[in-house]
């Protein structure tokens, strides 16, 4: 058997390299803080890549990896490696999310302790030879409300951890059921009543495009006054202006930061200076005992995939052979698409899934089709901690019913995968099927059939089928220097309800919605990226 070289560029810990160091057939190479060149011009030697955060494994270092089979990220978050760029390449990319989750929620737990009793500043005033005991007067946890935005692996642990302190838990989250949140003793809320009611807020999403400035100026007016906000997830998800306002006013009492939008944030950033606010340098998964746990996580994972033994943690791949995959590969792309256009176009909490695969697709093992539709429904929200295996399994911890059927029946296509969404506000239909075997395509949104191309950037608008929409739509768009890439339409009966989704090549603004949701005869208008 030949040797299986695998590459560690960023510091892991003795115990992951030692697991990897026990194989006969791995050679394993430690070569940390290898400029980009370097590793590009060595990279091609290598089966497997373990980084950390530091090693930046780019498209360009990709196309040279000729030999390379697994990426492995020792931690959760894959900003530095560009997952499309390895998928594209055949290369599985594999994260260690949960080594992580309880130094993360601990640190969570002492920013909030350390920002109700005024810690830090305590402990500098006693060095500086002061006794200021008014000065620090604190507050407690007992009965106050903690708005938890986000319930992942971090934010159930410090859910758990707020409740043993009998704090009341509001949490926003779209993929948890009623019933779940019941379980948990916590109680599901929108993001407005969490805003309203909250004593502290604690954020535990992903940063993405729609929750990028989740929390900015709008939301901090409409917060309780006096309300403390806590950040160990990630930076943007505040925006960090209107915090510094909010806190000015008096708005907000203070805030702990763990994460920043700019890392590490610039010596004349005024929120590190502010006297009511807590800051560390994105401490959340610095502890022993969470370094050790993900390199171990992240070694067993890679050994395993090298050896045959099986994928886990693989964010761009179900485990299945390599033949399979070839057939299968169109399809799971169509029903995640599918997945991540209903997550942005429903509403309200999701209870139940109901998956209908149609034709010649009932013909394959449908079971990873359905791990990638579960998978696109729930990476909105948390991104890089589901994966294809793991999707199924999130999806019943949060009491999300997942049902599949099969029907052998053509219908009006050869092939189609038709999914159901239903929340406490309703249902909705999507149906895909692919066109010519290989491309995906959106044939069906509720009861409008149409002809939808799921990629890049899109607006999907609801309207009256009128004269004037499309030409009102294009001049909005045209004049914000937007070029319509594609558009589809769908109505049921002329000049009654109908929807217009158009392909755009580059996002809109918010204000360049808000124009479209002012036009005449525009009922809704969602942005949705793919």
């Amino acid at each position: 058997m030949p040797v299986i070289k695998i590459l560690i560029s960023d510091p892991l810990s003795e115990e992951g390299i030692k697991i990897l160091e026990k194989e006969k057939e791995f050679r394993v190479d430690v070569k940390q803080k290898l400029p980009p060149e370097e590793l590009k011009k060595i990279i091609g030697e290598y089966n497997a890549l373990i980084v950390r955060s530091e090693t930046k494994v780019t498209a360009d270092i990709i196309a040279s990896a000729d030999n390379l089979r697994i990426i492995g990220r020792a931690g959760v978050g894959l900003d530095n490696v560009d997952v499309d760029a390895a998928s594209k390449k055949g290369i599985i990319v594999m994260n260690a999310p949960a080594g992580n989750t309880i130094s993360t929620a601990e640190h969570t737990m002492s920013l909030i302790l350390s920002l109700s009793r005024n810690i830090p500043q305590a402990n500098i005033s006693m060095r500086e030879g002061k006794w200021d005991r008014k000065k620090f007067m604190g507050t407690e946890l007992y009965n106050k409300v903690l708005g938890v935005i986000g319930l992942g692996r971090i934010g159930t642990e410090v859910t758990k951890r707020a409740l043993s302190f009998k704090m009341k838990v509001l949490v926003y989250d779209p993929y948890l059921s009623e019933e779940k949140a019941k379980k948990m003793e916590v109680e599901l809320a929108d993001l407005q009543s969490i805003l309203k009611q909250a004593d502290y807020i604690t954020v535990h999403t992903p940063l993405t495009s729609e929750t990028k400035h989740l929390i900015s100026e709008k939301e901090f007016k409409i917060m309780k006054k006096g309300v403390r906000i806590i950040n160990c997830a990630r930076g943007g998800i505040i925006d960090e202006k209107a915090l510094l306002a909010a806190l000015e006013s008096g708005q907000v009492a203070g805030a702990a930061l763990d994460v920043y939008e700019k890392e590490p944030p610039a010596a004349d950033n005024p929120l590190v200076k502010m006297p009511n606010v807590v800051t560390t340098p994105h401490l959340g998964a610095s502890t022993e005992e969470a370094q050790v746990a993900v390199s171990i996580d992240i070694a067993e994972s890679i050994k395993d995939a090298l050896l045959n033994k099986g994928i886990r943690n693989a964010v761009n791949v179900p485990s299945i052979d390599s033949d399979m995959m070839r057939n299968l590969q169109p399809y799971l792309s169509l029903a995640e698409k599918i997945g991540l256009l209903h997550t942005q176009l429903a509403e309200g909490h999701i209870h139940k899934v109901k998956v209908k695969y149609i034709g010649d697709v009932t013909e394959y093992d449908i079971t990873p089709i359905t791990m990638a539709l579960v998978k696109g429904l729930l990476s909105p929200i948390l991104q890089e901690t589901i994966n294809y295996m793991n999707a199924l399994l999130i999806a019943k911890n949060r009491g999300i019913e997942v049902a599949e059927s099969k029907t052998t029946e053509i219908m009006d296509f050869a092939n189609a995968i038709a999914v159901t969404v239903e929340t406490e506000k309703g249902s909705n239909l999507i149906m895909g099927s692919l066109f010519t075997k290989t491309d995906p395509r959106i044939i069906r949104i509720n009861n409008f059939y149409v002809d939808l191309v799921p990629k890049g950037h899109m607006v999907y608008i609801s309207n009256k089928d009128l004269p004037g929409v499309v030409g009102e739509i294009g001049t909005i768009l045209g004049k914000n220097s937007i070029n319509i890439a594609g558009m589809t339409f769908g109505r049921i009966n002329p000049g009654g309800d109908a929807i217009t989704v158009l392909n755009i090549d580059n996002a809109p603004s918010k204000d360049v919605v808000d124009k479209l949701r002012k036009a005449r005869n525009i009922n809704d208008v969602k942005v949705v990226e793919l």
